[in-house]
């Protein structure tokens, strides 16, 4: 048996694409948090095909030691898809952002996705049919006020992954590396990012998707044969694109 590895899955973009590749017949392990939310998605993956499994593992990501431990416990499994999908962020001013925050963001949004990533590299690299996709945003590649670093934090996944993609791309490995950079999605990360209780998507912004649509255009990512999949800030259509950043190779 193989699986899809989902963190962050307990909501939004991570909970849709879990029951995505549900419907795709995809044995699954979510990870995330909150357990009680874990069990929600395992049961409605459930009535979509009860004959896939589903491993929960609850697990906060912020802590490094807890990410090595983690990725550890998948050490059984075969795995064929690894999402990177936790993460979150932060709006304010640099001068006035909440440090204690900012660094647990530093340590989820690059840390445990630049660990998780570079296991699963090692371990799978040469296995056949493999994918890597790191969510970035539309951040990861415009700077947006007032999220400077949420952004740059994103800027991070969006490099490390399409310099990734073309690393093993040169290497002539099995192992598909991709990014997927959503613009606004009616999840819970605004009211994350603010610091509210509640948020409410229609009448405060011209434009989003839902975290069902997303988790299609992941979709549509994973069945191509491109590096990113990213949506226009503007016009919000969904693009799938050849990796956007320059990149060197390296002669020894």
């Amino acid at each position: 048996m193989k699986y899809t590895v989902i963190t962050g899955a307990s909501s939004g973009i991570g909970y849709e694409t879990a029951l995505a590749f549900a419907e795709k017949g995809k044995n699954l392990i979510v990870a995330a948090r909150r357990q009680e939310e874990l069990e929600k998605l395992k049961s409605e993956v459930q009535t979509i095909n009860s004959d896939l499994e589903v491993i929960i593992k609850t697990v906060d990501l912020a802590n490094s030691e807890n990410v090595h431990r983690f990725y550890e416990e998948l050490g059984s499994y075969e795995l064929e898809t690894f999402i990177n999908n936790a993460g979150f962020g932060n709006f304010d001013s640099v001068g006035e952002q909440n440090l204690n925050k900012i660094q647990t963001m530093l340590h989820l949004n690059i840390e445990a996705l630049t660990i998780l990533s570079s296991k699963f590299v090692a371990d799978y690299e040469n296995a056949e049919g493999t994918q890597l996709i790191n969510i970035s945003s539309g951040g990861g590649y415009t700077i947006v006020g007032n999220a400077v670093t949420y952004c740059a934090t994103k800027f991070y996944v969006s490099a490390f992954t399409e310099g990734l993609a073309q690393e093993l791309k040169g290497k002539g490995s099995k192992l598909k590396a991709k990014v997927l950079a959503p613009a606004a999605t009616e999840t819970e990360f605004a009211q994350r990012s603010m610091d509210m209780d509640h948020f409410e998507y229609s009448g405060n912004l011209p434009k989003f998707h839902t975290a069902k649509e997303m988790a299609h255009f992941l979709l549509d990512l994973y069945n191509s044969d491109k590096v990113v999949g990213i949506v226009d800030g503007e016009t919000y259509e969904f693009q799938l694109k050849d990796p956007i950043y320059p990149y060197v190779s390296r002669t020894r």
